[in-house]
């Protein structure tokens, strides 16, 4: 055990986001967001899901938050939802949605789970997107706005801060694919809105620190680990170093260096000339992070390939797991080609590669010198709710306890991270994917919405109690008999 144990002050806890679990859409006050309109676009989402019920954490918040506790987490990563918040998006807040996330806060103290606010994860209040969305220097200023204001609430009661989830997502899946809300499908609106939203996080950086410089605030990146396929072939090795530059140098780069990777702006100057990028807007970005978050799931083989040819259907699944759109998520790839993940695959059709987080974390160390915590990690199988009441999910114990293994191995290699946070917490809205796909340690039953602990949960429990791998083997030990439901 003494090789894979973790360091006292490590934290050990597990996320969600607010569109993902919440529901209550028409509630509290709450207004519209792109992932309402999307969800609700038919051919969007599979099964023509939405996000309206989901877990229906609005209303169980307070049971959610006891099974936190009983799982023994020391830390919860959740998100505000902004237009629940301020409804427009500009203009007047909120008191209802702002009394929610407290009542959130302040039970988890009183359990002792320290709260990881995320201030963004994807549900822009419609109509900011009406006039712009992410393509408009507005919606960074308005971006400020509110974050400024939950600092002003919640400040003094949660230290550490995310500004975004996965501006990737936002930007190039959103803007660039047209398979996330709010389903537009051009690169130069891609590149665009990435800008948009790394410099909303460096304006937001100097706002919150003016209410409370004690805040430790990050950005929360999904990383890909874009290994060429022939790394004998100047070509892949191209390809490769193109798609690192789009998935996690452009995240993180400008923050360090005050730049943008020269080779990417080298490889999208037939697409734009970056004119969106103002002058000073490079220096204002520099050294506005404390910390990275590092969203890791699989790992990804390219190669070049002149005779690509672009992705055409819809439901078609993207090699990097998101669900195809009318264009590529990835500006200037028209010879990259994702190849077959190799290995075992989840149900996303992604591939287990612990050794590659492992690489990962010390790449992004290396390339930053700031903290990192593993903000998102986990998998989705196809689990059974069995007539005895267990979900035997072995897969995804054994996912966890090889990714976990990868981070205890890169924190002994000196890298400095400080979290590791499951997702997710429970099974829940995954996006375009609907409802056909489960991530949760616990099982959701959407249609009674009764949770009930499946065997992953357990065996996180063990590990986190041993502050240690737990396990496999010993599985049958820390389980119940009945398992723990929550009605």
């Amino acid at each position: 055990m003494s090789e894979v144990a973790f360091p006292p002050e490590f934290l050990f806890g597990a996320a969600t986001a607010s569109y993902q679990i919440e529901g209550g859409v028409n509630e509290g006050g709450r207004g519209q967001s792109i992932w309402d309109t999307f969800s609700h676009t038919p051919g969007n989402v599979v099964g023509d899901d939405n996000g309206d019920v989901a877990c229906d954490h609005y209303h169980r918040w307070e049971q959610d938050i006891d099974m936190m506790s009983d799982l023994g987490l020391q830390a919860y990563r959740f998100s505000i939802a902004w237009p629940r918040v301020q409804p427009l998006g500009t203009g007047e807040f909120n008191d209802e949605g702002i009394a929610y996330y407290r009542g959130i806060i302040d039970r988890l103290k009183s359990k002792g789970i320290k709260p990881l606010v995320t201030l963004y994860h994807w549900d822009l209040p419609q109509p900011l997107e009406d006039n712009g969305g992410w393509l408009s220097r507005d919606t960074v200023d308005a971006f400020v706005v509110y974050a400024r204001r939950m600092a002003e609430e919640f400040g003094d009661d949660a230290d550490t801060w995310a500004t975004f989830n996965e501006p990737w997502v936002s930007s190039f899946v959103g803007y660039g694919a047209g398979a996330h809300a709010p389903g537009h499908a051009d690169d130069v609106e891609a590149l665009t809105a990435a800008h948009h939203l790394l410099l909303a996080h460096a304006k937001a950086y100097d706002a919150l620190k003016a209410v409370n410089a004690d805040l430790q605030i990050g950005i929360v990146n999904n990383c890909h680990l874009p290994r060429p396929w022939d790394p004998s072939n100047p070509k892949d090795v191209w390809a490769s170093q193109h798609i690192d530059a789009l998935a996690n140098r452009m995240f993180h780069e400008p923050f360090i260096e005050g730049t943008y990777p020269a080779n990417l702006v080298e490889n999208t100057k037939e697409l734009t000339d970056w004119g969106f990028v103002h002058a000073s807007d490079l220096a204002d970005m520099k050294g506005r992070v404390d910390w990275f978050g590092v969203n890791y799931y699989s790992s990804h083989l390219v190669r070049h390939n002149a005779h690509k040819t672009a992705p055409t259907s819809k439901v078609a699944t993207l090699a990097d797991g998101h669900k195809a759109g009318a264009n590529s998520p990835w500006p200037a790839d028209e010879q990259i080609e994702f190849m077959p993940p190799l290995g075992k695959l989840t149900a996303m059709g992604w591939n287990l590669d612990p050794n590659a987080l492992h690489a990962h974390l010390l790449k992004i160390y290396r390339e930053t010198g700031k903290p990192l915590y593993v903000t998102e990690n986990g998998s989705a199988w196809d689990d059974v709710l069995e007539a005895d009441g267990r979900v035997r999910d072995a897969d995804r114990i054994e996912y966890f306890h090889g990714h976990l293994g990868a981070v205890a191995h890169a924190i002994r290699e000196g890298v400095d991270v400080r979290g590791y946070m499951a997702w997710s917490l429970m099974d829940n809205f995954e996006w375009a994917q609907g409802y056909a796909k489960r991530f949760g340690i616990v099982y959701v039953d959407y249609e009674t919405q009764v949770r009930t602990w499946k065997d992953s949960a357990y065996w996180y429990r063990e590990t986190l109690t041993r502050r240690a791998l737990a396990p496999i083997e010993a599985l049958e030990s820390y389980t119940e008999t009945p398992p723990r439901v929550y009605n």
